[in-house]
């Protein structure tokens, strides 16, 4: 029987799984069969993003559990984001009606602000995502992430998502917003693992009533990606022997340990893959608890050291790495 994934109250009163399937990078066959495999073992939250190219394959995969009655849709939580080029209060609605038609479903439960940087807007295509200088920078707008907030919000108000919120904001971005909103983010998605475990982002975030969901929560192994850079490579959690011993322990995985440790620490880990075994070994972590002793050393490994460091837009106004948190 597949375990029950727990679910987080949001400052809306709507719920949210405290795990879900991450799905960057997962295109094509391999998109939809993580997707139907994670459902079949329990998981009901889906991540996405318009940037990723695969909302036709996490819709189509949605939809086909849906229509075998395996579950409905109220069942499934999918998220997915409006990217930086898209930033423009005109740009924001049309982006998120191209979601839905990716996706084929009435509704969002999700949406966020990809980045708190916005980008020159040239297209809807692949090849218009990216706008690049002859020095390797991103070719920046000047839209203001309070404009494009604004624009999320009436989307919030016509019923298109249920809920909204922001990644990848720092401290000073999430005063900022909370400063000038309507509708407050539910959620702030960002990078969270041993090796950047955002424990003063996460105690802030609290306080206003923001979960935090952790992206790359088992660090990230495609470390040449050229879309986000090549970054730091934090000291590996999973390869150490003290995490191993503490996995033996409790008759888990190492990575089972980290994501423990990550939902222990209040985040919302969002790990990826599309092989069963890893799969269901993510999601079986509701079972057991870290004691004090082992978070301690599991805090041990932060450094602050980013897997995705977004260096190329380092330039734009509104960079989100320049503080600590």
């Amino acid at each position: 029987m597949a375990p029950k994934v727990p679910s987080v109250r949001l400052n809306n009163g709507l719920e949210m799984p405290v795990l879900g399937l991450g799905t960057y990078m997962a295109t094509e066959e391999e998109g939809i069969e993580a997707v139907k495999m994670a459902i079949d073992e329990g998981y009901r939250h889906i991540d996405t993003a318009y940037f990723y190219q695969n909302e036709n394959q996490v819709g189509q995969a949605v939809r086909s559990i849906i229509a075998e009655g395996i579950i409905k849709r109220e069942d499934v939580f999918i998220v997915t984001k409006v990217w930086n080029t898209f930033h423009a209060p005109e740009h924001v609605e049309e982006a998120c009606q191209k979601s839905l038609e990716n996706l084929g479903l009435d509704y969002i439960d999700l949406y966020l602000v990809h980045w708190p940087t916005g980008w020159k807007f040239s297209g809807w295509t692949a090849d218009d995502m990216l706008p690049m200088n002859a020095n390797g920078k991103t070719i920046d707008s000047d839209v203001d992430y309070l404009d494009t907030w604004k624009a999320m919000e009436k989307l919030a108000r016509s019923g298109k998502v249920k809920s909204i919120g922001v990644s990848n904001f720092n401290s000073e971005q999430l005063t900022r917003l909370l400063a000038n909103c309507e509708i407050k983010p539910v959620t702030n998605q960002v990078e969270c693992n041993p090796g950047i475990n955002q424990r003063k982002l996460i105690e802030f975030c609290r306080q206003h009533d923001i979960v935090i969901t952790a992206y790359s929560p088992l660090g990230r192994p495609n470390m040449t990606d050229p879309v986000v850079g090549t970054g730091n490579i934090p000291k590996h959690a999973l390869d150490d022997p003290r995490v191993v011993a503490i996995a033996k322990k409790h008759g888990k995985s190492p990575g089972q340990v980290v994501l423990r440790y990550l939902v222990e620490l209040g985040t919302l880990p969002i790990p990826k893959s599309s092989k069963l075994e890893r799969i269901r070994q993510n999601i079986d972590i509701f079972d057991f608890k870290l004691s004090a002793d082992e978070i301690k050393l599991m805090d041990g490994f932060n450094t602050g050291g980013r897997t995705v460091p977004f260096n190329f837009s380092s330039e734009h106004k509104y960079f989100p790495f320049k503080l600590e948190f």
